[in-house]
C-alpha cells in the first residue's frame, strides 16, 4: 500500500454481504414492509443474544433512550448523571422532557464515567436529588454495572445503560458470572444503535433490552403512538383500537428488521475480528501511544479504537493526507454551544476535557484487511517517531 492517493480507509463502515442482501429482497417481497413479523423475530433474536427478558425496536437509539426515561417516569425538574464523553443523545434524552443534566468525569485510563465521580456527586446531594443514572460502554468496553447498581439502590436510583458501543462486550461479575451488555441484570434498560457504522447496521434503527415486563410494555406502548388494540371482550369489532398515552412514531421497518436479523447472526464473528485488530494496534505501536486500558474480567467490543496523542491536530491532518479518515469521539457534551448556553460553560471536568484535546478514532470495522491494519500502523508511528 504505497501509494496513499489510491487509499481511502473511513473509521467506520457497515459490512453487506449477499445474504444481508437476499434477507432485504425476501422482505421485500412478502406481504409486510413493516410492523410485521421480523421485527418480533429481531426482538426475540436480540434479546436472547445479550441475555434480557425482552426487546423492543425502534427507529433509532435516540428514539430508544427518549422512550426509556419517559418509561422510567423522568420529567421536568428532575435530575439525571451521564458521562460527558458520548454522543449528544445521551444527555439530549433528559433534556428532550425537561430535566436537568449533571457530569460525572471520565477516569482517564479506561474513558468510561469514574463510578468514584459518580458516588462523590450523589452523596454531595440530599436522597431524591438524583432520579437516575445513563453510564455509556463507550468504544465498545462494558461499564461495571455491578458495582452501579449497588450504589443505584442505596440511592433508589434506576440506571439506563448506553450499550451502542457494545453489542458483544461482556464483563465477569464478582459470582463469575458473565454479563453481557445491556442484558437487564444490573440495569433497567439497555440501549442499543444500529447504524451504519455500528456493529449491527440497519441503516437505522435502535433497540431497548429490559428484564421488566412493566417497561417492555410501556414502550411497545409509545413507541406507536400509545395506541393498543382494544380488548376484545367488549362489544366492538377488530377494527377498534384505544390511544391511552400520547405517544410517536418511532417504529422500525421490517426491512430494517430483516436486515438487523442477518447482521446479528455475523456478530459473534465479527466481534472475534474487531478484538483481533485492536490487539495487533497494541502489540505494534510505540508506547509512546495512549490507549484505552482494559480492565480485568473485561471484554471491549471494540466500536472504536481510540488514540491519544500530545499532537492531536497534526496527527489527524498527517493520517487524512494518507487517506486514513480517523475521527474524533467525542467534543465533551458540557462544551457544545447549546450546553454552555443554558448553564454548562463553568463545568469542572478536567479528565473528560483532557481526554477530548488528545484522542483519535483510528478505523475500526470488521472488514478491515491486515494489510490496511498494518498501514494505518506504520503511518501512525512513522509520525510519533518524527516528532520526538
Amino acid at each position: 500500500m504505497s501509494n496513499p492517493k489510491a487509499i481511502k480507509i473511513p473509521y467506520g463502515r457497515q459490512n453487506i454481504d449477499q445474504s444481508d442482501i437476499d434477507a432485504v429482497i425476501s422482505t421485500l417481497k412478502s406481504d409486510f414492509l413493516t410492523q410485521g413479523p421480523k421485527i418480533k423475530e429481531f426482538e426475540e433474536k436480540f434479546a436472547k443474544y445479550v441475555g434480557a427478558k425482552y426487546a423492543v425496536s425502534l427507529s433509532n437509539a435516540t428514539s430508544a433512550l427518549h422512550l426509556s426515561v419517559l418509561a422510567l417516569g423522568l420529567k421536568k425538574g428532575d435530575r439525571v448523571i451521564t458521562s460527558p464523553i458520548t454522543f449528544a443523545a445521551t444527555a439530549n434524552c433528559a433534556r428532550f422532557v425537561g430535566a436537568e443534566v449533571w457530569f460525572a468525569d471520565i477516569d482517564p485510563k479506561t474513558y468510561l464515567i469514574d463510578l468514584n465521580e459518580v458516588k462523590k456527586l450523589i452523596e454531595s446531594k440530599p436522597k431524591g436529588f438524583f432520579k437516575g443514572i445513563i453510564p455509556v460502554d463507550f468504544a465498545g468496553l462494558p461499564v461495571d454495572t455491578e458495582k452501579l447498581r449497588k450504589l443505584a439502590n442505596k440511592h433508589d436510583l434506576w440506571i439506563i445503560e448506553d450499550a451502542c458501543h457494545a453489542p458483544g462486550g461482556y464483563y465477569i461479575d464478582s459470582s463469575g458470572n458473565k454479563q453481557m451488555c445491556g442484558n437487564g441484570h444490573f440495569n433497567d434498560i439497555g440501549i442499543f444503535s444500529f447504524h451504519p457504522v455500528k456493529h449491527i447496521a440497519c441503516g437505522e434503527g435502535g433497540m431497548i433490552t429490559t428484564n421488566s415486563k412493566f417497561l417492555y410494555e410501556k414502550v411497545s406502548l409509545l413507541r406507536s403512538h400509545g395506541i393498543s388494540k382494544f380488548n376484545m371482550t367488549q362489544n366492538h369489532g377488530n377494527w377498534y383500537y384505544e390511544m391511552k398515552e400520547l405517544g410517536f412514531n418511532y417504529r422500525l421497518t421490517d426491512i430494517q428488521a430483516s436486515l438487523g436479523i442477518s447482521q446479528l447472526s455475523k456478530n459473534k464473528n465479527g466481534v472475534i475480528r474487531r478484538d483481533e485488530i485492536a490487539e495487533k494496534y497494541k502489540s505494534r505501536f510505540d508506547s509512546k501511544i495512549k490507549y484505552q486500558q482494559l480492565p480485568l474480567n473485561s471484554f471491549n467490543a471494540h466500536h472504536l479504537f481510540v488514540i491519544q496523542t500530545d499532537n492531536r491536530k497534526e496527527l489527524y491532518d498527517h493520517l487524512i493526507s494518507k487517506g486514513i479518515f480517523v475521527q474524533i469521539h467525542y467534543i465533551p457534551i458540557h462544551m457544545l454551544p447549546y450546553y454552555r448556553k443554558i448553564g454548562y460553560e463553568d463545568a469542572n471536568l478536567k479528565y473528560a476535557e483532557n481526554y477530548y484535546n488528545k484522542c483519535i478514532s483510528l478505523p475500526m470495522f470488521p472488514a478491515l484487511k491486515d494489510k490496511e491494519v498494518d498501514y494505518i500502523i506504520k503511518s501512525v508511528n512513522n509520525y510519533v517517531n518524527k516528532k520526538t
